[in-house]
């Protein structure tokens, strides 16, 4: 199987670099702030698995939304997360920003290539389909996935162009998805 570049390489490597490096900083003024370390690391955990998806999901049955569609919906974030991590995560071979995680934080290591991000692709996914099913709260779905999101290079799991990554992958997975029809009984 061939591999593609990954960021911080290639043409582009230079400007990547520069950003993953200027987010990194911008990011290192927040660690070791009690409140901020403990969001952002939960947020990370709840990330895992997808975790924090499918317990929304649980919660908008237990607030009357139908139990098929929380069926339905974790199956596509499985899906998502199939095709991200057993397919396009393959096509890369990036390390993480740090070998054995960053000590500040206790969060797993995944052992699959730093781009893109998993727990970006997924939150902005299922953001996206959630925002179809309920567009009042498009802004709560959209802010609990830029907390997930962004909790990835707080504790120095990824890059932040790992997230950029991420949350392209999630958009067009989540399109894919509602043109297939895969999302339409879930999106109405």
């Amino acid at each position: 199987m061939s591999h593609t570049a990954p960021p911080g390489l290639g043409a582009l490597g230079p400007q990547v670099a520069a950003f993953d490096d200027w987010a990194d900083s911008r990011l290192e003024r927040w660690r070791g702030n009690p409140v901020t370390d403990k969001m952002f690391s939960t947020a990370s955990h709840l990330g895992d698995m997808s975790l924090i998806w499918h317990l929304v999901s649980v919660a908008r049955t237990l607030g009357g939304a139908p139990p098929i569609e929380t069926l339905r919906f974790s199956a596509l974030i499985g899906a998502e997360s199939l095709v991200l991590n057993q397919g396009i995560k393959r096509l890369f071979r990036r390390e993480r920003p740090t070998v054995a995680g960053d000590e500040r934080f206790d969060v797993r290591r995944p052992s699959t290539s730093s781009f893109p991000s998993g727990h970006a692709s997924s939150a902005i996914f299922a953001a996206t389909l959630l925002t179809r099913l309920d567009r009042r709260r498009a802004p709560v779905w959209y802010a609990i996935a830029a907390v997930v999101a962004l909790s990835r290079p707080y504790v120095r799991i990824h890059h932040a162009s790992d997230i950029v990554g991420g949350a392209i992958a999630g958009k067009l997975l989540a399109r894919v998805a509602v043109i297939t029809g895969a999302a339409a009984s879930v999106t109405r």
